[in-house]
């Protein structure tokens, strides 16, 4: 199968959905050529070690101040700012003529609301194709929630501002295209809500984990009282759980055991978040080369989601280090995990503190609900798995266009 998949972003160890969708599509076979945007050197880098990991990387670059540009131009036609921020036209026009010059793609994946221009172009000059788009998460849920919980100001104020344009675009979005995909059955339910005419089938394509990347510690070499949250910093939603968890959860916790220390691992912390490390019991890290040692030594991973959309990474890749994890029913929800059984949940500050408590304190304990998150995204988050559910929904496009014609 030729699969043309665009992403408006260059997809790596961070941007973990694309990044393994491709490698593990290409190792069961497919033929991926990858359709993307760069910015900057990191980018270009990234592109050219994705290139070893699938047929071809197609690459046009796209300055930040012409997607803030065409961000701003979008504003008064009350079109949703993310749907251009990626846009790139002279991308498209190279996708045409490489199916001018070669045989046809089979089938084409777009990925995100930032993406989602991509495959309406594609869909208008090429009817014929079948278009895929994974929405990831529906975007418009996320900006009800940022708009009323999200810590920061600025946050809520552009969450505000874009959500009945989005709420519009993503409506529309549902009917594009031949299928889409979406995270968890809580996402699709919320996308659906918006669809302004029939929409296409969507399919719950969970986010994955790396099994052998993300890989338990050495036994015993755990850290006695260490509480590990990750993340990628700059991170609006990150940023609010990091704040929650410091301001409201520590405390708690500290009362108790004192000698109790946090990390907080991820790149791009702002100054509101590295600022915490003057109290000697927080330590931020920062980007760091490998994020498996900072979850394979800690006691416990805490997961306090305020808002967000979408499955967690955090808790898989903890999980698949075989570290015990304590999040709320707003995380929980997005997966099929059990609570009690496969991760503890507390929904308060207080009973986030009593869990966490139990897990340093019970060894037992740490070593049961460790193993148990483990046993669980070895079931539900293996990415060869999802890769060939993808390929299944391929095959379901490719049959509605040939139905259709």
């Amino acid at each position: 199968m030729k699969i043309a998949f665009f992403v408006p972003y260059v997809p790596n160890l961070i941007r973990v959905r694309p990044y393994q969708l491709i490698s593990h599509l290409s190792a069961l076979g497919a033929e991926v050529t990858v359709f993307t945007v760069t910015t900057n050197q990191g980018d270009m880098e990234d592109a050219k070690a994705l290139k070893s990991l699938c047929h071809d990387v197609v690459c046009e670059y796209q300055p930040a101040w012409r997607s803030y540009w065409q961000s701003l131009l979008a504003f008064p036609a009350r079109r949703p700012m993310q749907s251009v921020y990626s846009w790139n036209s002279m991308l498209v026009e190279r996708f045409i003529k490489i199916c001018g010059a070669s045989s046809k793609f089979d089938v084409v994946h777009v990925e995100h609301l930032r993406g989602s221009m991509f495959g309406t172009t594609i869909r208008s000059r090429m009817p014929s194709l079948p278009v895929v788009w994974d929405s990831v998460d529906c975007i418009s849920h996320l900006f009800e929630l940022t708009s009323s919980e999200s810590r920061s100001a600025f946050g809520r104020l552009i969450s505000t501002l874009e959500l009945t344009r989005t709420r519009n675009w993503e409506g529309k979005m549902t009917s594009a295209f031949h299928h889409v995909t979406i995270t968890s059955q809580v996402e699709k339910e919320a996308l659906l809500g918006l669809a302004s005419a029939t929409p296409s089938a969507v399919t719950v394509l969970p986010n994955g984990v790396d099994m052998e990347y993300f890989r338990p510690g050495v036994e015993g070499r755990h850290d006695p009282e260490t509480i590990v949250f990750s993340g990628k910093m700059s991170y609006h939603a990150n940023i609010s759980m990091a704040d929650f968890l410091v301001r409201e959860i520590m405390p708690k916790i500290w009362e108790k055991r004192p000698s109790v220390k946090l990390l907080i691992v991820g790149k791009d912390p702002p100054a509101s978040i590295t600022a915490l490390q003057a109290d000697p019991r927080i330590a931020v890290t920062g980007t760091v080369a490998d994020m498996r040692p900072y979850l394979q030594t800690a006691t416990v991973a805490a997961v306090p989601l305020v808002y967000g959309a979408g499955i967690q990474n955090k808790i898989l890749e903890a999980m698949a280090c075989r570290i015990p994890v304590v999040t709320n029913m707003k995380a929980m929800k997005a997966l099929q995990a059990k609570p009690g059984e496969d991760a503890l949940v507390a929904d308060t500050a207080e009973d986030f503190s009593r869990e966490i408590l139990s897990l340093i304190e019970d060894s037992s304990l740490q070593q049961r609900m460790g193993q148990a998150g483990l046993d669980y995204v070895r079931k539900h988050h293996d990415w060869t798995v999802l890769a060939g559910k993808l390929i299944h929904v391929y095959e379901e496009a490719i049959e509605h266009v040939k139905v259709l014609s």
